[in-house]
């Protein structure tokens, strides 16, 4: 008879209960579509006493992810417990030297040490997988690795973090502020323990450097990603963004260019028609366009039980079967550094001022905004606030550069009541 797949796994939290529950109630389906009975030898996490909704009763205990990874009875160590320091790292890379199979969800681990955790993989013979690291449910990385290996990809582009996606969608239906919005998040348990992972667009920023090494064959680079979050999206940006037929997202976008390989993670607005204008809620999308099969768009549950639990079991399958792929989809070896480039590529952009409101105070800003060669398409004036004139202006394609240069010189007209913010428009 086939020796069964041996299971240790290491966090007991919403994925790890997910990944129980469908070994539990899909054994016979995995064995038929595997060739192998998939069984757990023990199982760790923080509290041994907390209800979690599942029957642990039958596996053992172990006290700590390390004496679990040296258990001999341990074919696949599933790591779950998340932090990209600390004992997630130590008892992955204690596996993988052991020569044990690594399954994880792990992506801050993987932004931060994927070459070196990789490259101790392979030359251990272990296989490091983690395709539940990026995207919750969807299977963009065996997209990535195998079903897109014979394209050289030119863009990824897409929304990878859900809690963001709900937040501003939430803002958009429900007129509510973004702090108003945060706070209803929170209280559903939507946010990281650090809100800042979500909002700062940082966790969405892990997985999108995961998908730029796989994707244009480079070290895993996640100090290059330009990265900016939603805090400063108002509630009056997504009603100006709508007037004009946009939606605002956090968009995740990497290119590789004649300058070195671009990763951005910041607002955008998209075309409210477009596939990823028309996202609603926690829903995740990839959007990867490849030389052979043009563009390609995946969606579905960016985060949960269920999803992220699928995707650790998509991995498992394929361990189960044979299926070894090097971890980033070509030898750790091979990958090349990755020369980090501010985004060159020309965009039209969103210019939301708040001026005095005095003659000629916007005479001033749209002259500052000729001398650096940023052409105005469209401008609005909403309604005065007291003294205060909202002012908003849609430009031509331009080079952030020298929006950027135009915005840092606009406080010496002495008309700004506040900082101007800037929005990316994407055309998808």
């Amino acid at each position: 008879m086939t020796k069964p797949l041996r299971l240790g796994i290491a966090g007991l939290g919403t994925v790890g209960v997910g990944v129980i529950k469908i070994i539990q109630e899909k054994k016979s389906l995995l064995e038929a579509r595997t060739g192998k009975q998939i069984i757990i030898s023990a199982v760790t996490a923080k509290n041994k006493d907390k209800e979690r909704g599942v029957d642990l009763t039958p596996y053992p205990w172990e006290q700590d992810p390390i004496s679990l990874v040296k258990r001999d009875d341990v074919d696949v160590f599933i790591e779950l417990i998340g932090g990209h320091e600390g004992v997630a790292k130590e008892a992955l890379e204690l596996a993988i030297k052991n020569g044990k199979d690594v399954i994880t969800a792990n992506k801050a681990l993987l932004a931060h040490h994927g070459q070196s955790l990789a490259l101790i993989a392979e030359e251990s013979g272990s296989a490091l997988r983690f395709e539940a690291a990026v995207a919750g449910g969807i299977p963009v990385i065996k997209s990535l690795t195998e079903g897109l290996a014979g394209n050289s990809i030119s863009k990824i582009m897409g929304v990878m973090n859900g809690t963001c996606n709900y937040i501003l969608t939430r803002m958009e239906s429900s007129g509510l502020s973004y702090e108003e919005v945060f706070s209803e998040a929170d209280d559903l348990g939507y946010l990281e323990a650090d809100p800042n992972l979500d909002i700062g667009g940082i966790d969405a920023a892990h997985k999108l450097s995961l998908l730029s090494s796989i994707a244009f064959g480079t070290e895993v680079n996640f100090n290059g990603v330009e990265l900016d979050g939603i805090d400063k999206i108002t509630i009056n940006d997504i009603h100006q963004a709508a007037d004009m037929g946009y939606r605002i997202k956090l968009l995740g976008v990497s290119q590789m260019t004649s300058n070195g390989l671009e990763q951005r993670m910041a607002p955008c607005l998209v075309p409210a028609s477009s596939p990823l204008g028309q996202l609603e809620g926690g829903t995740n999308m990839i959007v990867i366009e490849g030389d052979q099969v043009g563009q390609i768009v995946l969606r579905g549950a960016g985060a949960g039980e269920g999803p992220t639990a699928s995707a650790v079991i998509a991995d498992l399958a394929d361990l189960a079967r044979g299926n070894r792929l090097t971890t980033f989809g070509q030898p750790a070896k091979t990958l090349t550094k990755a020369i980090s480039s501010k985004s060159q590529t020309l965009a039209p952009y969103y210019l939301r001022m708040l001026l005095h409101d005095e003659p000629g105070a916007l005479a001033k800003i749209t002259k500052i905004l000729s001398e650096f060669n940023v052409s105005i398409d469209r401008m609005r004036q909403y309604g005065h606030e007291d003294e205060n004139a909202p002012v908003l202006i849609v430009t031509h394609e331009i080079r952030h550069e020298d929006l950027m240069k135009a915005i840092q010189k606009m406080p010496n007209t002495e008309v700004l009541k506040a900082q101007p913010v800037a929005i990316r428009i994407e055309v998808v």
